[in-house]
């Protein structure tokens, strides 16, 4: 791996265009190059007001790129596995969310090349989580960081008024005070003492417990990659408060994301949210307009993170060299502070340079009261603690907010859930 980026720095230092790929070529007539970048979702790279794939086909006349993007991310992930065991059909560039590095840097790690030693990357670069979670355990950095998910706490001013609370982003943040047991047991228990009736503190146990073990240094793997989420205090931290949130009634039990859950916005329903960069956006579309001005931003009680995405460099593509200077310059600030500035896409940038950007560090929300969203949301990035992340980790996380759900819309007893929890997570990790 290290072979190939060497090879890689080499060739584009020679100015080499083709006669330097990995799997074969597809150059066409007169030098042109075909780079396939594979992803989901919205990464924003063809949006209007980014269109980062044009600008660089226009600084590289020699270079054309395809996205070959699959809306559905499971169905993505399930190909992009494919092609990875058959050691062909993958493309140049390939995407992976955060929730599948945990596999792609450990049993999949020798699939792809090595990005540290390509030209402009450097570890100081990137958020230290974001790059401490693209490194394989070999140290080869399989990942670069595209987007993060730095954690706030979007807040509901009209209901905080109500029940007698503090309204100015400051005052808020003091409620807390740097702590979560605060959040909900200070904080959350007066709001439910004097909330207007039918509103909750809080739209999900879900999002309060993964937003707690987030903001953990360990989480459920250690540095080995051995799994200890049965074990790590801070994980039954975690379980302890949602369990607590939800005996307070302090959650409505509408699962994150379903109809009943975006219709909370739109009705007020609760009070906060816990608020990763993204979440803005669902906030404006789901509240309405007729809720301009009623959302806030405050800092979180701890930094967290929940969400985000990387940009790999398969060993089996057709251009090694071409596809990582692609990747170098798609995850540079310029370019993630233009993605984050468009407004149907505003992914936060990982990379740490872009914070100095006026896109970024003068970046304000006009729906959620004008909160200056560039500055908060840069602090909690560099903020972030950079866990250890194991193979299974996208699924131990899924299982566990579906235990906290099961206290929520069952009312089983926390410790019931946690037993029933822990038996899935066997099931999924084992089976």
């Amino acid at each position: 791996m290290r072979l190939l980026a060497a090879v890689g720095a080499a060739c584009l230092i020679a100015g080499a265009v083709s006669g330097c790929s990995g799997g074969g070529s597809d150059s066409a007539a007169g030098g042109t190059i075909t780079l396939k970048v594979g992803d989901f979702g919205t990464f924003g790279y063809n949006a209007k007001g980014a269109d980062l794939f044009a600008e660089y086909m226009k600084l590289h006349p020699n270079v054309r790129i395809v996205e070959d993007n699959n809306a559905n991310e499971q169905n993505y992930w399930n190909a992009t596995q494919a092609h990875l065991a058959a050691g062909s059909g993958a493309d140049d560039v390939q995407a992976f969310d955060i929730s599948r590095m945990g596999q792609v840097t450990t049993t999949l790690a020798s699939r792809f090349t090595d990005l540290s030693k390509v030209p402009g990357v450097s570890a100081a670069n990137w958020a230290p989580v974001k790059w401490a979670q693209g490194k394989a355990k070999s140290g080869t950095v399989v990942g670069l960081g595209t987007d993060l998910g730095p954690e706030a706490v979007c807040y509901n001013a009209k209901l905080f008024k109500a029940a007698g609370l503090p309204t100015a982003p400051d005052a808020v943040a003091k409620l807390w005070a740097g702590s979560w047991d605060a959040f909900v047991n200070t904080v959350g228990k007066e709001y439910q003492q004097h909330a207007p009736k039918g509103t909750y503190f809080l739209d999900s146990g879900e999002g309060l417990f993964n937003s707690v073990v987030g903001s953990g240094a360990l989480q459920y793997y250690d540095s080995s990659g051995k799994a200890v989420y049965r074990t790590n205090p801070s994980v039954k931290a975690a379980w302890q408060l949602a369990g607590q949130a939800v005996a307070a009634g302090e959650t409505p039990g509408m699962a994150q994301f379903s109809t009943q859950w975006s219709a909370g916005f739109a009705n007020n329903t609760f009070a906060t949210t816990i608020c990763p960069a993204w979440q803005m956006a669902n906030i404006v579309n789901d509240a309405g307009p007729k809720n301009s001005g009623v959302w806030n931003v405050a800092t979180a009680p701890q930094a967290s993170d929940w969400g985000g995405s990387y940009l790999t460099v398969p060993v089996q593509g057709h251009h090694i060299q071409q596809a990582q200077a692609l990747v170098e310059w798609l995850t540079e600030p310029a370019q993630e502070a233009k993605v984050f500035a468009t407004p149907d896409v505003g992914n936060f940038p990982s990379n740490v340079r872009a914070y100095t950007d006026p896109k970024v560090s003068g970046a304000r929300n006009a729906f959620l009261s004008n909160a200056p969203i560039g500055q908060i949301f840069s602090a909690a990035a560099q903020r972030i603690p950079a866990a250890p992340i194991g193979e299974y980790d996208g699924v131990i996380r899924n299982d566990m907010g579906n235990g906290v759900l099961l206290m929520e819309q069952k009312h089983t007893s926390p410790t019931a859930a946690w037993n029933a929890t822990m038996s899935q997570i066997t099931t999924d990790t084992t089976g």
